[in-house]
């Protein structure tokens, strides 16, 4: 988290990580707890991610590009499925029937986001927005990420202003919640 650098640099590193702890899923046996502790900090750096980008990101799509509300609501949709995913699979336990089926459905829904956010959207932000603007977007980001909530909350609004003003108090309700738990460790 807060990986420095514009705001493409910062998502596009947030990615790799994504992408890495998928990885590490997959290379732990079945059934294992660690496997629940990975879910765990996939779901964390997902939520982190999504929120920041929905406080900031979207909104500076909708300002700059042409298209703009287009592309941001079909990414607040993508965020929305991949958030029911997330809620969903904090609900199981490692052993569940379902739990590694949901884990695959996560893995296809957050790679095609990536995929369409780095080979579309960034390239027309690279394009369209000014340096300075997306050096901003970027230190604005990683703040976002600093108090953004740990844990799914789909039914929370996902678009400025309420968003900015929800995200934080729920950032501090579910960090007191992992660190009573030991989640997130």
């Amino acid at each position: 988290m807060g990986h420095g650098g514009d705001v493409i640099a910062e998502l596009t590193t947030d990615h790799r990580e994504v992408e890495e702890l998928f990885t590490q899923f997959e290379n732990t046996p079945p059934g294992s707890t660690d496997r629940k502790r990975l879910v765990d900090a996939l779901t964390i750096e997902l939520v982190r991610h999504s929120v920041a980008e929905e406080e900031h990101l979207y909104p500076a799509v909708r300002e700059h590009l042409e298209g703009g509300d287009t592309l941001a609501d079909k990414e607040l949709a993508d965020h929305f499925r991949i958030e029911k995913l997330l809620d969903d699979l904090q609900k199981r336990k490692v052993d569940d029937l379902d739990f590694d089926r949901l884990v695959v459905k996560l893995r296809t829904e957050v790679a095609a986001h990536i995929s369409e956010e780095e080979n579309d959207l960034f390239a027309q932000l690279r394009r369209g927005v000014h340096p300075y603007v997306l050096e901003e977007l970027g230190d604005k980001v990683r703040q976002a990420k600093k108090s953004a909530p740990t844990r799914p909350h789909p039914g929370a609004p996902s678009t400025p202003p309420v968003n900015k003003l929800l995200a934080p108090g729920l950032g501090l309700v579910d960090r007191v919640r992992d660190y009573v738990s030991g989640r997130g460790r």
